[in-house]
């Protein structure tokens, strides 16, 4: 009993001796390889290569690992009473080191994609909508390949496949539970790929949302994130999209129209505007030549509302636009007509009867 001990314990520690050295040896061999094809890589042009050794360093090396430890396993450790959990732990091993790798695939293959797609560009319509299924759909890819590594990896175990055969009888009632329980992460999910697939927003596109102008940041298969103008963050259900009405300024295109609106007296002359606009506009890189209008849109008892109609390439180049275009305007008006601004009118006749009914008090 005690010379059967002593021998397993020999093994198990030359095993564990070897196993140690050959690990050691074979991470410095593995990092000269690996500092050899970085330099081959920096050589390249292309980024994916970097990217491609950078996802694949890890993952590579755990491989190696694996292998080595699978080996010492059946060499050294065949014979002791323990052996059938290490093959057990070897099987999970290898179960997840593939869907580690397996996702490693796929964001390897979504940033070769990414890659062709151009989205500085003025017109990236079609890029910015292939980028948004681009990334939903790693997601959902993710999503399903860590559920299957779990689902294979648990259905090792012979008591949870003892479990899965009983829960069979009854899945009709199962499924209509856990149906019921999870309906709205359900619910939230297939709304994420309907919006993949059908694309009410983008990525980067322009929205207007709760009262809030904002781009399109993020999009997962549950909720989206809107950058603010401010730089807060709004996070919204991907449902809210496919429900509630919203403004997508950059649905078909990029371009935008802007109105700015400023309130004169009666006497002043709109055509100044028509002849001095066209001066402020041609030296502004913020409007892209398209189309300019002025226009008395509204008048009341104080003053006359101009409507002045500018276009630009897009929504944040429309805003500066139509900021600096107000602030020349004002300037104009105030250098050239500065009694036209704006007046509150009071009746000469009413002042002069209401200060002679107080005189008399």
């Amino acid at each position: 009993m005690s010379r059967n001990f002593t021998d397993e314990t020999l093994r198990i520690t030359i095993a564990t001796t070897s196993f140690v050295v050959l690990l050691v040896i074979l991470f410095f061999i593995y990092k000269q390889i690996f500092l050899f094809l970085k330099k081959r890589a920096a050589k390249s042009p292309r980024k994916i290569d970097n990217y491609i050794l950078d996802l694949f360093k890890i993952p590579a090396l755990w491989i190696l690992y694996w292998i080595l430890l699978n080996f010492f396993t059946h060499l050294f450790l065949g014979s002791l009473h323990f052996y059938s959990y290490l093959l057990h732990i070897n099987t999970l091993l290898l179960i997840f080191s593939i869907a580690w790798i397996a996702t490693h695939f796929v964001n390897a293959g979504a940033y070769y994609l990414q890659s062709k797609l151009d989205i500085g560009v003025a017109d990236n319509l079609n890029a910015r909508k292939i980028l948004t299924q681009l990334k939903v759909f790693k997601g959902i890819a993710i999503s399903v390949i860590i559920a299957f590594a779990i689902i294979i990896s648990l259905l090792t175990f012979k008591q949870v496949r003892t479990i899965g055969v009983s829960l069979l009888t009854s899945a009709g009632i199962v499924g209509l539970i856990v149906g019921f329980a999870a309906q709205k992460s359900i619910a939230t999910m297939l709304a994420g790929i309907q919006l993949a697939i059908t694309q009410p927003i983008r990525l980067d596109d322009v929205v207007i949302v709760e009262n809030e102008w904002g781009r399109i940041e993020e999009i997962t298969l549950t909720y989206v994130v809107v950058k603010i103008w401010d730089e807060r963050r709004l996070i919204l259900p991907v449902t809210y999209f496919l429900e509630k009405p919203f403004q997508n300024w950059t649905r078909t295109s990029a371009n935008i129209t802007g109105t700015l609106f400023i309130n004169v007296d009666y006497n002043f002359p709109v055509e100044s505007i028509r002849g001095i606009l066209p001066d402020l506009l041609k030296d502004n890189p913020d409007w892209d030549g398209r189309f300019w209008n002025v226009q008395v849109t509204k008048i009341t008892e104080q003053y006359k509302e101009v409507r002045i109609l500018l276009t630009s390439s897009d929504a944040s180049k429309n805003w500066d636009l139509r900021a600096k275009i107000r602030e020349d305007l004002i300037l104009f008006i105030s250098n050239n007509y500065p009694d036209t601004f704006a007046k509150i009118r009071i009746n000469s006749t009413e002042t002069f009867k209401s200060n002679s009914n107080k005189n008399r008090t």
